[in-house]
């Protein structure tokens, strides 16, 4: 193994609320390509922008052996205005450009060091990934999220830190940039850690680090060596769950028996000493000695029982793991035939010829995935099939119960709670029903009732799944436009699970590879240079 590159040395981190999103991780990140993954909500982009120094501990230390380059999940949604300072070299061309106008200053000269040609090779680099019509000066504004992760991981390789810290890199990626990224990433030379829930990208990775309430734990392989291992963990975990539960179950028996003999010894004793007619001052010794001995008795047996119940609470702290999320499936099933959206000859707007045009029918329980490059028309084609936009030309027809999920989570008020967003849409079942299945999801009590706004990522994608999926009456077609972006990988376990018994029709925009396998597509349709393509899978 390589030295450290970054080491945690008893790190904490306490939120303004006073909760404790971690402490005492002691952790060493040394050459190794690094995957790390947790639960939403467990404080890995916190965790990120410790290592990267933009966020200091609340106790412990982190120290750092060399230059750290940190890209958060929200590329371009931060302070950066253009290109050059997307890419992080911001500083560097200003610079330039001040002793190109005859600036002496010795800050300037600093500030560029030796990066003379940045500007020039970040152009060529951009153009190697076809965004040779992005420049320096470009507003950040105008770039897709795509596009501003490849700005911002093209601008971070070029200033070659020690290690490379990318924040959920494959979001917003279409499938022929993710391999680009993949293999960009598989000849990386220095240290990289990726916080990804892409399994085909953590797949890539020598070895995964988990975050959990327990710590970080590091697996020594790549996706599949750590899924295997979760499995066996998983399976210990509740084997011994199991062995505690009879244990105590064992134990209580036991000092149910040892009471009932004690209690029968007493009356027996009290008995013989009334027939044999002892002084009262006799009887009421016996009597103290007696309850003293059960007394002592007690106390030992609520001991035992507490300590028996403390190991089926650790036992069940680590069974409660990956099979911890679930994602309720409501009784529908409709008739296969029945006709859910029809495009009949519709001219789709804001596209170019030929991919304006498409005739397109969705029935019963087809499960269709539109594939493409990003840009080809993916997302305007999910609108008109949502009804939230109109075609240009051509006939719409679509079910009135249609269910659309967006990448941006429109459909979310964010001044408003979950619970409050899902009463809105489902009265049937009750709130307390509601309530179960949003912590079975992963949203807790505190977190239904916050503002969405306030959410993360993953919770906020969450919120939003519920009050797709848990409507009354469900869906008769659910269109999903990227929805396994956020998710932790248990999220994206329950998911496809729910997804497979989901009892309508399925039109999704994802470019997961692994996540389109597991749900059970029965045809693609696919953006190509003569139009769109249904094919049968």
């Amino acid at each position: 193994m390589t030295n450290p590159l970054l080491t945690l040395d008893g790190v904490a981190f306490i939120l303004p609320d006073g909760r404790a999103l971690f402490s005492d991780l002691d952790w060493q990140c040394d050459g190794r390509r690094t995957g790390l993954v947790g639960r939403n909500g467990a404080g890995k982009s916190v965790l990120a922008r410790l290592l990267a120094g933009e966020l200091a501990p609340t106790h412990g230390r982190c120290s750092r052996a060399g230059m750290v380059a940190c890209l958060s999940q929200q590329a371009g949604d931060g302070a950066a205005h253009s290109v050059g300072d997307l890419a992080g070299i911001g500083a560097i061309t200003r610079a330039l450009a001040r002793i190109e106008a005859g600036s002496s200053d010795p800050a300037d000269f600093d500030a560029v060091g030796e990066q003379w040609d940045i500007a020039t090779r970040l152009q060529q680099s951009l153009e190697r990934q076809g965004l040779g019509h992005v420049t320096l000066a470009t507003p950040v504004t105008t770039l897709s999220g795509g596009e501003a992760m490849r700005v911002a991981l093209a601008g971070a390789m070029l200033l070659d830190p020690d290690i490379l810290i990318l924040d959920e890199p494959t979001n917003h990626l279409d499938r022929a940039h993710r391999q680009s990224l993949i293999a960009q990433l598989r000849t990386w030379p220095k240290g990289l850690l990726v916080i990804s829930h892409d399994r085909e990208l953590l797949g890539e990775m020598e070895r995964i680090v988990e975050l959990s309430a327990h710590g970080l734990r590091s697996y020594g392989g790549d996706y599949a060596f750590y899924e295997e291992a979760r499995r066996h963990e998983q399976d210990s975990a509740q084997q011994a769950l199991a062995h505690a539960r009879l244990e105590l179950k064992r134990d209580e028996q036991a000092r149910r028996e040892q009471r009932e003999r004690q209690e029968r010894r007493q009356a027996r004793g009290t008995r013989d000493s009334k027939d044999a007619n002892q002084a009262a001052i006799l009887l009421g010794r016996g009597k103290e000695r007696s309850e003293g001995s059960s007394g002592r008795l007690q106390r030992q047996h609520d001991a035992a029982r507490s300590e028996g119940l403390a190991r089926v609470r650790d036992a069940a702290s680590h069974a409660l793991d990956i099979d911890a999320v679930r994602i309720h499936v409501g009784e529908f099933t409709q008739s296969a035939q029945r006709r859910v959206a029809e495009l009949d000859a519709v001219t789709l707007p804001f596209l170019p010829a030929p991919l304006d045009r498409i005739d397109l029918t969705v029935s019963g329980r087809q499960r269709i995935a539109i594939v493409g490059p990003n840009g080809c028309g993916k997302s305007t084609l999910l609108k008109v099939l949502a009804g939230r936009l109109a075609p240009v030309a051509g006939r719409c027809s679509l079910a009135p119960d249609v269910a659309w999920l967006d990448q941006q989570l429109a459909t979310l008020d964010p001044a408003r709670s979950t619970l409050e967003q899902l009463l809105a849409v489902n009265r049937s079942v009750g709130q307390d029903m509601l309530r179960t299945w949003l912590v079975q999801l992963g949203l807790d009590a505190r977190l239904i009732a916050q503002p969405t706004g306030q959410l993360s990522g993953g919770e906020r994608l969450k919120a939003a799944l519920a009050c797709v999926l848990y409507a009354d009456p469900p869906p008769a077609l659910l269109l999903l436009d990227e929805p396994t972006n956020h998710l932790d990988l248990a999220s994206l376990g329950a998911l496809e699970a729910m997804l497979g018994a989901y009892g309508g029709a399925l039109v999704l925009v994802s470019h997961d590879r692994v996540f389109l396998e597991r749900i059970g597509l029965t045809h693609r349709l696919s953006a190509t240079s003569a139009g769109w393509r249904l094919e049968e899978c």
